[in-house]
């Protein structure tokens, strides 16, 4: 199963890969890879640690690896009711020392809306950021609605796959910089090794600034997701 699992997932992202990649001059493509833990305080309360490392892998119309940044988060969510959450995050950007780009703090507030519908669960985020870099800070407001599903049935249950599927609009500003507008559609294909092991794979596209010089860019992503 772990062998068809990879190779649907560099099928698909070959296919994307080759759709856009020679036609893009503003392109860029990039891979993040992370590793998430989730700890469960209580039936209100979960926290979780993640890292992520983030690289390029084709750019100025080349393909080369160059790693770009490594990022380091915390999130506490609080559950409401079975439906809604609030949760506060805070994150640092490591980047001075690998690309000699600007270092970021990023605190995160949250606001979650769930249902579930047969085995389908519908998902919306609302997320408020402030960007803090040296020489300025943006603030980013964020939708994102998703869904996820498991591929077999209407429960999840070990070793079977799930499909999550996104898109997000993102709002930034600062007094420097003129607002910008960005979107975001996301599918991850994730995998329940064990109960407390997630293996997730999947594409990102973004587009950025589009109310001013979009940019174009896909990620190609990989985490592992473990409940401790």
């Amino acid at each position: 199963m772990s062998m068809s699992f990879t190779k649907l997932i560099i099928i698909i992202g070959l296919s994307v890969v080759s759709s856009f990649l020679f036609a893009q001059q503003d392109f860029e493509g990039l891979g993040e890879t992370s590793l998430t833990l989730n700890h469960k305080i209580n039936s209100k309360y979960k926290i979780n640690f993640s890292v992520r490392s983030r690289y390029f892998m084709y750019q100025d119309s080349n393909f080369n690896f160059e790693n770009r940044q490594l990022d380091v988060v915390h999130f506490s969510t609080l559950n409401l009711d079975y439906n809604h959450s609030l949760g506060l995050g805070i994150q640092y950007r490591f980047r001075e020392v690998i690309d000699g780009g600007t270092n970021e703090l990023r605190l995160t507030q949250q606001f979650n809306y769930t249902k579930t519908n047969g085995a389908m669960r519908f998902g919306h985020r609302l997320r408020f950021e402030q960007r803090i870099l040296e020489d300025v800070t943006i603030l980013r407001s964020r939708y994102r609605f998703a869904l996820d599903i498991p591929l077999k049935g209407e429960k999840l249950n070990g070793g079977e796959l799930y499909l999550i599927c996104a898109m997000e609009a993102l709002l930034s500003h600062s007094k420097v910089n003129q607002p910008e507008l960005d979107h975001r559609t996301t599918s991850h294909l994730g995998w329940l090794l064990s109960e407390a092991l997630k293996l997730q794979l999947g594409l990102e596209y973004r587009f950025e600034a589009i109310n001013n010089s979009t940019e174009q860019k896909l990620f190609i992503l990989s985490g592992l997701i473990l409940r401790v």
